[in-house]
């Protein structure tokens, strides 16, 4: 009997990879898809099977790390939140043409609603956009499946496929059945040695295949089983859901008998087939996805005979924001079924930085350096000293993408604001600041940039930081003098010499980096607790 056990939707993904022989997982962490990796890194299975594990410099590093490894015929799996596939977009797009080796799966974790994220983007326009195979899983128990099924089809197809979730599937729970595990694939190299070499020539040629393939896709996706047709005798409405919006439509029938045709859908790209059916069948349609209206536009352009369909565009669904039943019962002219509010006993307490946080006094030196400069000077990042947007501090104004705070700061400073002032983290630093850094250099901006390290990568729960131990050489190797280089220690007993030194570089017309070094509070507390028990079991011993 196959084993059963209660998964996060990450964590199903997670174990459908070991199980399905994979040899390598990459990633950058980024919720809601950081629990994806830890798992893996974490998993007793995979450290006896030397699956290689563990955190990618950036997306992007990721993305080309588990193409080489799909190179040399090995399945492989890289993870990331839908921001990180914009990193991640130029090999993502290539991969499309150079094709996989391995089976190659890549997960990209969407955040509607944005609970811990700048935008809403939908990961599937970019798999429509490189012409790729999606998946994207109703239940933890697709996920799981999927994932086997991915890496078959993978290898058959000769393709990556894109896996895309969203926040609730990823963090809710569910029972998992396995399948049996299975071997890692033996090294082969491709039988094509000019496969992943894409010259214009080559490329052209494995364009064509690869629009070649797109009718196989959609054979693929008629026939795997995720997308299903279910008939309703009440024609008044037919239903298409995508992904785990079908679970909204059964929360609304308890009893899950639902009157309408239902076709749900879970593997792209859609059968024209299967969608015409339902139109066909029916007087109007309603379209539920989690995400943008890409179904929804695509059906009213190549079935568009003048019958009414309903969804996002039209206003029926939100546009905005993440789909739940009372969202749908409301499109289906139910009742509303939110229920009445529920009032407030505990006075709601926005985001913060942790007491003692380093960052703290980082934002207390900053503001009163800045105090004889008009306001409006710091370009800020993504990492948890975005909190320094709020009260009581109050110390950025800007923060926009990973990287961008040394970059806008760059260009402000172009401008002519001086002086300019770039806060950024030490994992982020190194995900994307450098090549940042590298233009102030070779522009000579007058741009204070302080690297606030923590030495950690706090936000996501506090894995490695590829920074660690290297941010001095690294200013230093792309040309910041070294007498413009100042380590500081964020505590209050060095508030004056702290501000002192700022004082100091805000003037300097050159470039000019500043790091606040002290250990994140949260990391802090995990290994001092974690050092007690190693000493308390030695003691046993």
């Amino acid at each position: 009997m196959n084993q059963k056990l209660m998964l996060l939707g990450d964590e199903a993904i997670a174990q459908a990879a070991i199980d399905a022989g994979i040899s390598g997982i990459y990633a950058y962490p980024g919720t809601p898809s950081t629990e994806i990796t830890e798992y893996v890194i974490q998993s007793a299975e995979a450290k006896s099977g030397k699956i290689r594990a563990g955190w990618s410099t950036n997306e992007k590093t990721a993305m080309e790390s588990a193409l080489g490894m799909s190179y040399a015929g090995k399945r492989v799996m890289v993870c990331m939140k839908h921001v990180g596939l914009n990193v991640a977009a130029d090999p993502f797009m290539n991969s499309a043409i150079t094709g996989a080796n391995g089976g190659l799966i890549v997960v990209s974790a969407d955040d509607p609603s944005m609970h811990s994220s700048q935008n809403e983007q939908d990961s599937r326009v970019y798999g429509q956009f490189a012409l790729l195979p999606i998946l994207e899983p109703t239940s933890q128990q697709d996920a799981y499946d999927m994932v086997h099924y991915g890496f078959d089809m993978s290898e058959k197809l000769g393709v990556p496929v894109l896996m895309r979730i969203t926040t609730r599937l990823a963090h809710s729970r569910a029972g998992v059945v396995r399948k049996p595990t299975r071997l890692q694939n033996e090294i082969h190299l491709p039988e094509d040695h000019r496969q992943f070499i894409l010259l214009p020539s080559n490329a052209r040629r494995q364009y064509k295949t690869l629009l070649q393939k797109q009718e196989v896709f959609e054979k693929y996706a008629l026939e795997s089983g995720f997308n299903v047709f279910s008939d309703g005798e009440n024609k008044e409405l037919g239903i298409i859901t995508t992904g785990i919006a079908y679970n909204y439509l059964l929360e609304n029938y308890p009893d899950r008998i639902i009157p309408f045709p239902v076709l749900k859908i879970a593997q792209y790209p859609v059968p024209h087939s299967m969608v015409a059916e339902i139109y066909n069948s029916c007087e109007k349609l309603l379209i539920l996805e989690e995400g943008y209206p890409i179904l929804e536009e695509s059906i009213k352009g190549f079935l568009n005979t003048g019958k009414t369909v309903r969804g996002r565009l039209d206003g029926t669904v939100p546009r905005d924001g993440e789909l739940n039943p009372n969202i749908v019962a409301l499109a289906l002219g139910m009742h509303d079924t939110r229920g009445i509010d529920i009032p407030s006993i505990v006075v709601g307490r926005p985001p913060s930085l942790c007491k003692g946080c380093p960052h703290i006094y980082s934002y207390n030196a900053l503001n009163e350096a800045l105090e004889v400069f008009s306001k409006g000077r710091v370009f800020s990042d993504i990492g948890c000293y975005t909190l320094g947007a709020l009260d009581p501090f109050d110390a950025i104004n800007t923060c926009v993408d990973m990287g961008a705070s040394i970059t806008m700061a760059k260009g402000a400073a172009d401008a002519g604001l001086h002086p300019a002032v770039a806060v950024i983290g030490d994992s982020t630093f190194t995900h994307s600041g450098i090549t940042g850094l590298i233009d102030c250099v070779k522009d000579k901006s007058q741009i204070m940039i302080m690297i606030l390290d923590n030495e950690t990568t706090a936000m996501t729960g506090g894995q490695d930081s590829s920074a660690f131990g290297r941010i001095e050489d690294i200013c230093l190797g792309v040309g910041v003098k070294k007498e413009h280089i100042f380590i500081l220690d964020p505590s209050p007993k060095s508030h004056k010499e702290n501000l002192a030194i700022l004082n100091q570089e805000l003037c300097y017309e050159g470039v000019s980096v500043i790091i606040p070094r002290r250990e994140c509070i949260q990391t802090s507390i995990r290994h001092h607790k974690e050092h007690q028990k190693s000493e308390a079991l030695l003691s046993e011993n």
